[in-house]
């Protein structure tokens, strides 16, 4: 059996060669669902904020003995691992949009962090984006339960299209930011920064036995995205009727996955850290999460962008989204999956409004320059999903 990713053409010569010996050729999300019909399956979707949700939701069940399945789109921290076949009946899954992977799942939760345009090579118009998402939700059965942010308008919009067709919703929101009448509710209240470089908050919630008690949160992870997925996490545990102070606790020693703010390592006082951000809404999350961790220190982001389509469709967004950093440096496009372009992502550079902003183009080259240019005390978040983490393992063997 072959199994192909998205990022595989059908005229692949490995492909190709399974094809004419025979052997069975399966797109990811064909494979992944047949893996699902057994267990109770928990898919987790959106635009930004999957992966830590997925590895969050699968963490927790795991740290509460319930033994899931899980397959993630990064490594989990804590297990150092991404993909787990458990005993137990509960099945956690990473739910791509891309390709409309997420369509060949079969999942019984589903979670949808947010929803805003993405991937325009393979969905034109934001409206075509959830065109995708609305059939993700009619995969759910009759006694299926749909997830989402009450802070997010296609995740507010995807639970009323729920509700008409009778299934369960939960949302879950920021203290003042609930803004849907959703029939079940969990709510962070009094989030403030710990000394973990995570926040501390209470969540409270008109569901089952803790509908009259106060959940206490303390997470590691930094960034206040990272309560969202927290209280994401928390919806799949009431829908599951297991307790959440539990899974508080066990949320409170999540340490993150890779890639996904993950500190690679310190040496002559600068600080390396790697970064998935490839999004201008993630890109700005991240950044603003660097500033707050690391208060009153020098933040170099370092960007990788992700292919000609993105960069090009999101060409304003991308050269505003930098603001939270101090120094910018931006390498040449990271071609993926598309032909390559004349286009340079010295374009963006050259409509970036910010101070201090410079085209590196190549990796070495942007290495090179941090080499001659940081000083102890600096903070280095490289934003990619290329191969420009090469850069801090380079800056960390070099420095």
């Amino acid at each position: 059996m072959v199994i192909r990713s998205s990022a595989i053409a059908e005229d692949n010569p490995e492909v190709e060669a399974a094809k004419r010996a025979g052997i069975p050729v399966y797109k990811r999300a064909d494979f992944l669902g047949q893996l699902m019909p057994e267990k109770t399956g928990i898919a987790v979707a959106g635009t930004h904020g999957k992966t830590t949700t997925t590895a969050m939701i699968a963490w927790t069940l795991y740290a509460m003995n319930r033994d899931p399945s899980f397959i993630v789109g990064s490594t989990l921290n804590n297990l150092k691992v991404n993909a787990h076949a458990g005993k137990g009946r509960l099945f956690v899954i990473e739910a791509d949009e891309y390709d409309r992977m997420f369509l060949g799942l079969k999942p019984h939760i589903e979670v949808v962090t947010n929803l805003e345009h993405d991937h325009p090579d393979c969905f034109p118009t934001y409206e075509d984006m959830y065109s995708a998402f609305q059939s993700f939700v009619d995969l759910l059965p009759a006694d299926g339960t749909l997830i989402g942010c009450a802070e997010d308008e296609g995740a507010m919009r995807l639970l009323s299209y729920a509700r008409r067709k009778g299934l369960s919703v939960i949302s879950y929101s920021l203290q003042g930011e609930m803004t849907i009448n959703s029939p079940q509710w969990l709510q962070a209240r009094t989030s403030k920064p710990n000394q973990h470089g995570g926040f501390d908050f209470s969540v409270t919630t008109n569901m089952g036995a803790e509908a009259a008690s106060i959940v206490k949160v303390s997470l590691q992870v930094p960034g206040e995205h990272n309560v969202r997925n927290a209280l994401a996490t928390l919806s799949v545990i009431a829908a599951l009727g297991l307790p959440l102070q539990e899974a508080a606790d066990a949320l409170g020693e999540f340490t993150g996955t890779g890639r996904r703010f993950e500190v690679r390592g310190e040496y002559k006082g600068v600080i390396v850290v790697d970064d998935y951000a490839h999004h201008p809404t993630e890109i700005r999350a991240a950044l603003a999460g660097a500033k707050a961790h690391y208060p009153n220190h020098r933040i170099w982001a370092v960007w990788q962008p992700h292919t000609y389509s993105r960069t090009q469709s999101l060409f304003f967004e991308f050269s505003r989204a930098f603001g939270d950093a101090d120094e910018v440096l931006v390498t040449e496009i990271y071609a993926s999956r598309e032909a390559k372009q004349e286009f340079s992502s010295a374009e963006v550079v050259s409509a970036m409004p910010h101070p201090s902003v410079r085209y590196t183009g190549s990796l070495e080259d942007t290495t090179d320059y941090l080499l001659k240019n940081l000083r102890s005390g600096d903070i280095v978040i490289v934003l990619s999903a290329g191969d420009a983490d090469q850069i801090s393992t380079d800056l960390l063997k070099k420095l």
